[in-house]
């Protein structure tokens, strides 16, 4: 790792102790300002390209690259002390939608190269300006079927997310990213995917960044649409040791509030939060003023909740510069220290205490219930429960037969 990038990582370590941070907003709101046309989006490179381009705003980083550069600066301009890479759809299964899933790697490499040019352009000794390499979460689901009639189909493997993920994140670490951000996560064993991959690639470059990762919490079910708490969620990622784990887009900052307070609560690491411009209207906007959504912010800060603040869809330079005025001289969120114990997941997080008495992990194994235990399967079977019942440690002989790793998601 260069010099250089080890100085600003110790800094931003070092400065998130004194104050909170702050990521810039919404890259999409800000390029659909520009209003532009499918011409714009394929440039002279992708002229002749067989697919439509249009929407395909990650693209713009190498067509239209000054659009890119305007944003942000604005947040820059702004204060900010993060902005993210214009890579949220750089993956292979989104791009492939266009036809351009082989440029998973040069989009992530040119992204982060746009965005650690204009943070050179705003840093100072004092005060450099951060790279947040984004790893979106990808368009696919690798725990959800995609088909109602065919619940054990899947349309993407653990294998392939984690294959885009590993092009992504060496691009992303070789354009000069100073944070990896896997983002918007909606599925867990998606953003697992990416951990894995980030850990091949740091093994392969000999450079290893801190690991940022923010979940989103769907709706006010206060679960990730693959059904985990906030808690649950932090669980099944601790083990990635992020250096921030927080909460995104979906919910506006009133809506957000229980389950950042909840993570804040579960978790020993920093804690960020960008949310919305509150919910959208009915015509898929967002209303909610700098004003107003600062006046959240600031709660959030001096209850001592977040480390990290921003905003995600429908928040503007405006916006972000209205927070960092809200969290000015507030101190940050004190990182709990969490004693040492197993921490386990599904849907419903599960803490081993030592006030906990027997404790029972796996399934009950249905001997009638299955054609795998009929028959010599099932007659061995119950004469191990027979042996237990015999022997003169019975509870020791059963927890050995039930217990078994438990799956997180």
């Amino acid at each position: 790792m260069s010099a250089h990038r080890q100085a600003r990582i110790d800094w931003m370590k070092q400065e998130a102790r004194k104050r909170l941070l702050l990521l810039d907003g919404s890259w999409g709101v800000m390029i659909q300002g520009y209003k532009l046309g499918e011409d714009d989006f394929r440039g002279a490179r992708f002229g002749n390209h067989p697919s439509e381009l249009k929407g395909n705003n990650d693209l713009l980083t190498l067509t239209k690259p000054e659009i890119i550069q305007n944003i942000g600066r604005m947040y820059l301009e702004a204060g900010v002390d993060f902005i993210e890479t214009n890579t949220f759809n750089s993956n292979f299964t989104s791009q492939e939608d266009y036809g351009l899933g082989h440029l998973v790697g040069e989009l992530n490499e040119a992204g982060a190269r746009l965005a650690r040019d204009l943070c050179d352009e705003y840093s100072t000794a004092e005060r450099p300006r951060l790279v947040a390499g984004v790893l979106g979460p990808a368009n696919r689901t690798a725990t959800i079927s995609p088909d109602v009639n065919d619940p054990a189909f899947r349309n993407i493997t653990f294998d392939q997310l984690r294959e885009t993920y590993r092009d992504g994140a060496r691009g992303l670490i070789k354009g000069g990213s100073d944070v990896l951000m896997i983002e918007t996560v909606f599925d867990t064993l998606n953003a697992k995917a990416a951990i894995y991959a980030i850990e091949e690639v740091y093994e392969e470059l000999g450079v290893r960044l801190p690991v940022w990762i923010s979940g989103t919490i769907t709706d006010l079910s206060g679960r990730t649409l693959t059904g985990q708490t906030p808690t649950a969620f932090w669980h099944s990622v601790r083990h990635a040791n992020p250096f921030a784990i927080g909460l995104n887009c979906a919910l506006g900052a009133k809506e957000l509030r229980p389950y950042i307070a909840e993570l804040s609560g579960a978790c020993e690491t920093l804690v960020s939060a960008h949310p919305n411009a509150g919910l959208p209207n009915e015509f898929g906007g967002y209303d909610e003023t700098p004003e107003q959504m600062a006046e959240m912010i600031r709660e959030f800060a001096t209850s001592g909740l977040v480390n990290i603040v921003g905003g995600c869809c429908g928040t503007k330079p405006e916006h972000i510069a209205a927070f960092g005025k809200a969290i000015k001289g507030v101190t940050p969120r004190a990182i709990p220290q969490k004693p040492k114990y197993m921490r386990l997941s599904g849907l419903e997080p599960f803490t081993l205490t030592p006030d906990l008495n027997f404790v029972n992990v796996g399934e009950r194994t249905n001997i009638t219930g299955t054609r795998a235990m009929s028959g010599s399967a099932a007659i061995r079977l119950r004469k191990v429960i027979m042996a237990c019942f015999e022997s003169s440690r019975p509870s020791s002989m059963l927890m050995s037969m039930t217990e078994a790793p438990a799956s997180t998601c």
